[in-house]
């Protein structure tokens, strides 16, 4: 399956160096959320559409939104931005809204071949909510370090 490591980052130089640590970025030097299949592009795009209530086609073409800070033709694992709109919507997203949101969006067909439930959606978000909480006061941006 593949790695998705979502992380909070000073900046995007800052997110790229990750690429020169094996493993992915370093628990000791950021603060990480370790998922398993939740895609930065396609997933963050959908969860972006639901939490905020535009569309997919709106949500993907937003600045940073499933951008790529390293290169396309790396062999292994790649840095991706969260868009700055979906990282806003998660820090301030109650538990509520949270939980209407793990429904729709666990019914995307790429979750739900990932077997992800709504139940497993919503302990995803309060994840990805936290860590964009946690972000925002130091003014850092989300990243996903994404490994194939």
């Amino acid at each position: 399956m593949v790695m998705c490591d979502y992380f909070a980052a000073s900046g995007d130089a800052v997110a790229v160096r990750v690429l020169d640590q094996p493993g992915g970025p370093d628990p000791a030097t950021f603060d990480v959320v370790p998922l398993k299949g939740i895609d930065p592009v396609v997933a963050m795009a959908q969860l972006e559409a639901i939490l905020t209530g535009c569309t997919y086609d709106e949500a993907s073409e937003r600045p940073r939104a499933g951008q790529l800070f390293s290169s396309p033709d790396a062999a292994s694992a790649f840095i991706v931005s969260v868009s700055d709109t979906l990282q806003e919507a998660l820090a301030s997203a109650t538990h509520v809204s949270l939980a209407e949101a793990a429904g729709p969006w666990s019914e995307t067909d790429e979750l739900r071949q990932g077997g992800i439930t709504s139940g497993t959606g919503l302990d995803v978000l309060v994840l990805l909510a936290a860590l964009a909480g946690r972000a925002r006061p130091a003014g850092l941006r989300l990243y996903c370090w994404w490994a194939l």
